[in-house]
């Protein structure tokens, strides 16, 4: 019926003798029959997605040593020894032999729903579980065994964050979608998006959930939220610091939950130190009281995602433009950090789009997104000079330790040695 009323409004257009006299009663005809058209006939189709929710503990009894498994969807890099664990975003960790960095090999796949940071100390992997901290032994990578499970350590993940009791706690693991069509009229209302149902209704598919270190420590990329600092084990949520004492390793204790801010995104320690990174700004809290951060230094900067480095008296920030606040920085800012409670700004650097970054010496490393992985001479930091790119797509983070660059992207983890600086090459690609 719509289409027949769009070729009676056609025709009638087309036609050239409609009179002077008719002509009022031919618009009044049109505007009823458009009126007829959107009232009836127009329509919006739109997707609803509806949260699944598991218990807690479902998602614990799920926590075990598996074969190796391909790498896919690649998260958190995290370097001890020879070993380097690799997380698979919201599945779990790649515990990777890495005795030959020329052929590393994948030992085993350790299962945890809804892992995405890491830190190890020891023989003891701390991991998150969705909202529960799991401690993992990994004296065995292939037989691993939990010690323990910190309930609601990350609260802003669980439906019950006051509660200890994980049968009680109900976790969004995925989300089911259905098509649905409302009338333009209703459609109007909705603004892009309602409740409907206790599911979410948007116009375009859900976007869904998506370092210095103690010598019984790894090393972590700077794009952890996880730090081990000698007994203590600090962990950033979007607007806390978690405080967790772990000098009983198995026995980890939970001893506060400290608000710094919001859109909080990154840690880095450094000199007994914790450098944070936040989508507006730069801070630093002091570990003189190791179980209570205070305060040093708060340095903001126009909305941009911002993992932090320090080295010596300078910390490098790379800023990159984030689209839900539509900024356009794509920088590296060093600022010089010798007096901890007023850092100053040295210079910036243009940039493609930088994320992740490592300094060693007088080496500075950079992922710069589909621009490639890219080696700097920072000797100077008024003069910041690139001295090799490597053209690789969609790099992530990078760890630089002991002439060798861990660089992680989503085609995988790949190996530099950087030990000859006229000869920096690739090792190696997993």
């Amino acid at each position: 019926m719509f289409y027949n009323h769009c070729q009676r409004l056609k025709y009638c257009f087309m036609k050239k003798n409609i009179s002077v006299a008719g002509l009022p009663f031919f618009l009044f005809s049109m505007a009823l029959l458009f009126s007829s058209c959107l009232k009836d006939h127009c329509s919006r189709t739109y997707k609803i997605y509806t949260p699944v929710y598991t218990k807690m503990t479902t998602l614990r009894a799920t926590v075990q040593s598996m074969a190796a498994t391909p790498v896919v969807n690649t998260g958190k890099l995290y370097v001890k020894g020879n070993w380097i664990f690799l997380n698979e975003q919201n599945r779990g960790i790649h515990v990777i032999d890495n005795s030959n960095p020329a052929h590393p090999v994948k030992t085993s796949f350790i299962n945890i729903p809804g892992n995405i940071d890491m830190a190890v100390k020891n023989n003891l992997l701390y991991a998150d579980l969705y909202s529960d901290l799991a401690v993992i032994n990994i004296s065995d990578p292939k037989r691993i065994s939990v010690e323990k499970y910190l309930t609601n350590t990350f609260s802003d993940k669980s439906s019950d964050p006051n509660t200890s009791n994980p049968d009680s706690i109900n976790i969004i693991t995925s989300w089911a979608s259905r098509d649905t069509v409302v009338s333009c009229a209703d459609a109007n209302n909705w603004n892009g998006c309602i409740n409907c149902g206790g599911g979410i209704a948007l116009n375009t598919p859900a976007q869904l959930y998506n370092a210095a270190a103690t010598s019984d420590a790894g090393v972590a990329g700077s794009q952890a939220r996880f730090a081990a600092v000698n007994n203590y084990l600090y962990a950033v949520t979007t607007s806390n610091l978690n405080v967790i004492n772990i000098t009983d390793a198995a026995n980890p204790q939970l001893v506060q939950k400290k608000n710094i801010g919001w859109d909080i995104e990154t840690i880095f320690p450094y000199n007994n130190k914790l450098f944070i990174g936040a989508g507006t700004s730069m801070s630093a809290y002091d570990l003189q009281d190791p179980a209570n951060p205070a305060l040093l230094s708060w340095n903001g900067h126009w909305c941009s995602r911002d993992p932090v480095v320090v080295d010596g008296k300078y910390a490098y920030v790379t800023l990159h433009a984030a689209n839900f606040c539509r900024s356009s920085i794509n920088e590296l800012e060093v600022y010089d950090i010798s007096v901890p409670n007023s850092p100053t700004l040295v210079k910036t650097y243009p940039l493609t789009h930088p994320q992740g970054l490592s300094k060693e010496g007088n080496l500075l490393f950079i992922c710069d997104a589909n621009d490639g992985f890219k080696v700097f001479d920072a000797a100077d930091v008024n003069n910041i000079r690139l001295i090799k790119r490597f053209p690789v797509f969609d790099t992530y983070d990078v760890i630089a330790l002991d002439g060798r660059a861990y660089v992680v992207g989503k085609s995988g983890l790949s190996q530099y040695d950087y030990s000859n600086l006229s000869n920096i090459h690739l090792l190696s690609k997993l």
